[in-house]
Parts: C-alpha cells; sequence; structure tokens
C-alpha cells in the first residue's frame, strides 16, 4: 500500500515539474527581445578635479580627465583627443576665475604668469589696478568683498562764499560700478566669511578712471558705495552709468539738499 502512494506521488511530483517547464519556456518564447541601447559617442573632457579658487596655481593634481557626451563637448572646452598633454601644458597656470570641480577647463579663465606677480597675472588687458583707503565708515561696514562693484564717492569741505556761515560739504560720486580686484592683500573672501575689514581696497581701473582717482585722493575723503548685484547684471543700468560718466553730472549734497551741478575738468 505504501509502495503505491510513493508511486503515485513521484508521478504527479514528474507530471507537475513537466508542466512548469512547458509553461516557463511557452512564456520566455512569448516575451519580445530587448532592444540594445544606442551608445552616444563621447569625449574625453579635461576638468577640475576640485575646487580651484581664484588666483590658485594650477597643479597637474587639480586637473583630470573626465567622458562626457561628445555633443556638449564645444570648442571652448579641451578635448583629450587634440591636446593629450593639456594637463602638463596647463599646469603652473593663474586662475583669473574661479572653477568648481567638475566644471570643464577653459583657457579664458586661465593665465599664465611668466614671472609677472599674481595680480598683473589676473588683472584684465588694458586695466590698472590702484588701491585706496578705506575704514568700516568708508568701506561699507566691512560687508564690501572682491569681486564687489562698487560707487567711489569723493567727500570734500568748501568755504562758504558768505563768510559768517560755516562751510559747506559736498559730496561727489566720481566713479561707477568700479570691480573691487581685493581687500587689503586678500584677492578672494574667505569661506563662511560675510564681511571683511581692511585699510585697503585695490579696484580695477582704466588709465583715465586711475587718474581721476589719484586727483581725487589728495582733495578729500574717499568712500565705497557698494552696489547691488542686480545693478551690476543689468546692462540698461551699466548704460546709464557711463552717460553719467560722459556728461560728468554729478549730485552735490548741500545741507541734505541734492542739487545738480557739473564736474570741473
Amino acid at each position: 500500500m505504501n509502495i503505491a502512494r510513493v508511486v503515485v506521488l513521484t508521478i504527479a511530483l514528474s507530471a507537475g515539474g513537466v508542466a512548469a517547464y512547458l509553461a516557463r519556456g511557452t512564456e520566455e518564447k512569448s516575451r519580445p527581445a530587448e532592444q540594445p541601447v544606442a551608445q552616444l559617442p563621447t569625449a574625453e573632457v579635461l576638468v577640475a578635479k576640485a575646487e580651484i579658487t581664484l588666483g590658485q596655481v594650477v597643479k597637474p593634481e587639480d586637473l583630470q580627465w573626465q567622458v562626457w557626451p561628445a555633443a556638449t563637448a564645444s570648442g571652448n572646452v579641451i578635448n583629450r583627443t587634440g591636446r593629450a598633454d593639456a594637463i602638463t601644458e596647463i599646469a603652473g597656470s593663474i586662475a583669473r576665475a574661479p572653477f568648481i570641480a567638475g566644471e570643464p577647463i577653459r583657457e579664458q579663465k586661465l593665465v599664465k604668469a611668466n614671472g609677472s606677480g599674481f595680480m598683473a597675472a589676473i588683472l584684465p588687458t588694458g586695466m590698472r589696478a590702484i588701491s585706496t583707503e578705506i575704514s568700516p565708515e568708508t568701506g561699507a561696514g566691512g560687508f564690501i568683498l572682491p569681486n564687489d562693484r562698487v560707487d567711489v564717492i569723493l567727500s570734500k569741505r568748501e568755504k562758504n562764499p558768505d563768510s559768517k556761515g560755516p562751510d559747506l560739504v559736498v559730496a561727489e560720486i566720481i566713479l561707477t560700478n568700479i570691480r573691487v580686484l581685493a581687500i587689503d592683500q586678500a584677492p578672494k573672501e574667505k569661506e563662511g566669511i560675510n564681511t571683511l575689514l581692511g585699510k585697503t581696497a585695490t579696484l580695477e581701473l582704466k588709465p583715465e578712471q586711475a587718474e581721476t582717482l589719484a586727483r581725487a585722493r589728495q582733495g578729500g575723503t574717499l568712500s565705497l558705495a557698494l552696489r547691488s548685484i542686480t545693478d551690476v547684471n543689468n546692462v540698461a543700468e551699466s548704460h546709464s552709468d557711463e552717460q553719467l560718466l560722459k556728461r560728468n553730472d554729478l549730485n552735490v549734497v548741500r545741507y541734505g539738499i541734492a542739487n545738480q551741478t557739473t564736474a570741473q575738468k
């Protein structure tokens, strides 16, 4: 009796296994074949391995090759196919602008020092660097940082035509939308620090603007007025500032009352 049961169970299990195998084979045959994924063409692009800060001397270990889609590897980036020795060529350059980790290296943001100092290396063609003394009162309380934009204001006292009255205080905007290169010897803000108190501010000026600043320093007190970042990015505002400089129109403040006047050349 026991032998008969074993035989029946064996036959049942065998039949179930055969049925499962046949069902699995049918399912696999009915499943559509997977289409191969198209591989996009790629290129090896030179990128920053870690953050590169303004004024940093680029070393070979700061750079690496990274695979990018060929469509995004435009002519502004460095492709390994055309410049296999780019890491060696770029090593020793100075960063004129910061790079974040993974950002493609663009030579427009680098400059070869060729024995010159850091500031001379990063200064744009045709521009001059000139420093002026500042204090918390004349430097926006320390909130002016490198790469900010400022207006330069000249304040001075003039004799009152009425000899019996007090001297007149005159305030003139002599330069507008000027880039701050450094505060003291710091060409960049420190991480996590929102203020930077210093004794000097180095400004990026055209030669004629440098002359204006040098003359103004002898005539009164210079103050820096911090500009909003929206003003810096506003083309219309910048165009308006250029017209202001061409006309040499100035706001003169006398006893708290603003009057329009024209600067003497």
